[in-house]
């Protein structure tokens, strides 16, 4: 076999394969955003212990939600134009050390104002889904990327997901060695995920590469992509469009993981444990939900073009929207877990489906439409984190806790939040199949310009 024939795109995706650089890039990069969704998300379900150790009222867990997204707006903005320039490999690599350290540090928060200042911090790490995207669209052909893209989005969403089930476990741990007390128990679980930044740091430098064939600064590639690709992404409007579609979808899913566990527990007297696997099952949806987004995309785009795959991508939002409506109305904890994962599906297939249109709207600035499209998720995840502020109700009631003694405690209901959040979803539905993306099927099939300049330097 060829160099040529090794090391270009593949056009199908076997996961159970470590052959060939780049499914082995493939699955690194998965596991990096994995556990980089880990860390990001580590405290959501040690928030209840933080909350009481702390002393947060509601408007500053208001405020420490908000932070917890803000930060990777700029964040996703700025890596999107730098992995334009000078390649995956090496900006993830530095982005996964950077990020290590708020979450090391976490732990040592004192004050409300310290805990925030590093949970602003810790969001830089969400940026690393722009990484992740644009790797595996230079990875695989145009016929594959929808599906490569979102089942490598799907797995690395994932970790919120085990995050929200197994950190309570892992500060329970440290309880039970006698290493800390329940109080300073998530202090410790935020080491974890910390260290496992630095694990992955390493193997992703150590064994990836930027293209099939190279990387940027062995094959010059750093030097010729001088355009402005940021501007060529602002330009187009499909990019503006994809935006306000992920910021329906990924936007919300952000801010459940970050709100279930406390909604859970305030509103259906969870136990943290229970709160943490109900949370943690919205999460996990992503291994199998978000890959059948982008698979279903792809087989809508190999008929009906990318016309095509924008309705699928509106259908989604407007069934996610009734069904978040209907779980802000429940009060019976099974039916509210069956709301969850029903409207976990058709929000997970649509992150899907958007990053299967994303390379495809600019083939020279995917990393910078990936970024720009990815901050809209996060920018929709600060707004409804403004939301969720306005609407919460305190309220006091009497409890019994898991040792069966009866306090009185400050909870927060979130119910109108989630209503309202339903509607705007859906309005963000029909906005989206109001709006036709006409593109023509040849200019679908242009790979990203960094793999065409990549093959100019192969060697036969």
């Amino acid at each position: 076999m060829s160099s040529i024939s090794t090391n270009q795109p593949l056009s199908s995706l076997n996961i159970f394969s470590g052959k060939g650089v780049q499914m082995r890039t493939f699955h690194i990069t998965w596991l990096t955003f994995f556990f980089c969704f880990f860390a990001w998300f580590g405290m959501a379900s040690l928030m209840p212990i933080a909350k009481e150790q702390l002393h947060l009222t509601k408007d500053q867990l208001g405020n420490i939600q908000i932070a917890s997204v803000s930060a990777t707006i700029i964040a996703r903005l700025l890596i999107g134009r730098l992995v334009d320039k000078f390649g995956p490999r090496l900006i993830y690599t530095w982005l996964l050390v950077i990020c290590s350290v708020p979450v090391l540090l976490i732990g040592t928060s004192q004050s409300y104002e310290s805990f925030l200042f590093f949970r602003l911090a810790i969001g830089v790490i969400g940026a690393s889904f722009v990484i992740t995207q644009f790797h595996t669209s230079v990875m695989f052909a145009p016929s594959i990327k929808g599906t490569a893209n979102a089942t490598a989005g799907g797995f690395g969403n994932a970790g919120a997901g085990l995050a929200n089930i197994t950190m309570p476990l892992i500060a329970a741990g440290f309880v039970g060695l006698g290493v800390c007390t329940k109080e300073d128990s998530w202090r410790y679980a935020m080491v974890v995920p910390g260290v496992m930044l630095l694990v992955f740091a390493f193997l992703y430098f150590r064994f990836t590469k930027d293209l099939p064939n190279g990387n940027y600064k062995e094959l010059g590639i750093e030097n010729e992509n001088k355009e402005n690709t940021f501007m060529l992404a602002v330009k187009d409007y499909r990019t503006w469009v994809l935006t306000i579609a992920y910021a329906a979808c990924f936007g919300v899913e952000i801010t459940i993981d970050n709100f279930a566990p406390i909604y859970f527990t305030d509103t259906f007297g969870a136990s943290l444990k229970i709160a943490g696997v109900c949370a943690g099952i919205f999460g996990m949806i992503n291994i199998f939900a978000r890959p059948l987004g982008g698979i279903v995309a792809d087989k809508v785009g190999k008929r009906y073009g990318f016309s095509g795959k924008n309705l699928l991508l509106a259908l989604l939002l407007l069934v996610e929207g009734v069904g978040v409506i209907f779980f802000g109305m429940t009060n019976q904890l099974g039916v509210a877990i069956f709301l969850m994962f029903l409207f976990g599906m058709s929000l997970k297939m649509a992150n899907g489906a958007t990053y299967s249109l994303v390379p495809f709207v600019n083939p020279k600035a995917v990393g910078s439409v990936a970024g720009i499209v990815g901050a809209g998720g996060n920018i929709g995840a600060m707004l409804i984190a403004f939301l969720f502020k306005a609407k919460a109700v305190k309220f006091t009631k009497d409890v019994i806790d898991e040792s069966g003694v009866s306090q009185t405690k400050d909870l927060i209901d979130y119910t109108n939040a989630f209503y309202i959040l339903g509607i705007i979803i859906l309005l963000t539905g029909f906005v989206v199949l109001a709006i036709k993306l006409l593109v023509k099927d040849k200019e679908e099939e242009k790979l990203p310009v960094g793999v065409d300049l990549a093959y100019q330097t192969v060697k036969s």
